[in-house]
């Protein structure tokens, strides 16, 4: 870890977004200590009892037992990045996870935390009388909960990006910063068979389909910009270092 971080110090990045954090905060805190680096947001799953990717289950701890590790980290913001697709297809299914992340703001704030929201693709499949089962969520939520749109996810899931970030306005306060080709079928609808990371046809930013300056020049609250890969087209740090140019180039980050 402390040799992947040092890469990512060298080609310019002051920040970055744990991962499968919990079990580790301590050694996670003195990694990014000895690289200069800090960690703002972090995911871990608060809204199941296990979290499903498409690499694998991790199974969940209490929330406290999160925002204790998030806290050592010097993480500010715990972002849950994955609810199960299933859960997404009712009213009743939204609600509930809109309740789950609401009970957990104030628990949050005990440890001087707030919480947040990633999506894939799965929140786009249902729609309620015209308004995408994401939508609603946002809806739904306190105002204190942060959305995190993964821009790539939302073109996979048919959703005009630069047209979404400007509804979510405030609420926005970061994205992840993703290009590449959406899937004939969205991989996360009933009908889709099961998928892996590595069929996923990701490319540096400007090379796929995603609008992603038109949506970052969109959005009226975003803190950050998180580089990301779910299939790294090529090397991982090169292809980083690429998204990073992408953004400093263009103005996006400073």
């Amino acid at each position: 870890m402390g040799g992947s971080l040092d890469k990512l110090a060298a080609i310019g990045l002051k920040n970055v977004e744990a991962f499968d954090f919990v079990r580790r905060p301590q050694e996670i805190r003195s990694a990014l200590d000895a690289a200069g680096l800090s960690s703002p947001t972090g995911h871990a799953p608060l809204l199941s009892d296990e979290l499903w990717t498409p690499d694998g289950s991790i199974p969940t701890p209490a929330p406290e037992v999160v925002f204790e590790a998030a806290a050592a980290i010097g993480i500010t913001t715990v972002i849950d990045p994955f609810v199960a697709p299933d859960r997404w297809l009712t009213i009743e299914g939204v609600t509930d996870i809109a309740d789950r992340l609401n009970r957990l703001v104030e628990v949050a704030a005990g440890f001087g935390l707030s919480v947040g929201y990633h999506n894939h693709a799965q929140e786009f499949v249902a729609d309620f009388d015209g308004q995408t089962a994401f939508e609603r969520f946002v809806e739904l939520t306190d105002e204190r909960v942060a959305i995190e749109l993964d821009l790539y996810w939302a073109l996979v899931g048919g959703q005009d990006g630069v047209g979404l970030v400007s509804r979510l306005g405030d609420r926005l306060v970061a994205v992840h910063v993703k290009d590449g080709i959406a899937p004939a079928v969205n991989p996360f609808g009933p009908d889709a068979g099961e998928f892996g990371s590595a069929s996923l046809d990701q490319r540096r930013p400007g090379e796929g389909d995603v609008p992603l300056a038109d949506a970052l020049r969109a959005g009226t609250a975003v803190k950050f910009a998180v580089i990301e890969y779910d299939n790294a087209p090529g090397d991982v740090f090169e292809d980083i270092a690429a998204s990073y140019a992408f953004l400093t180039e263009g103005g996006f980050v400073r």
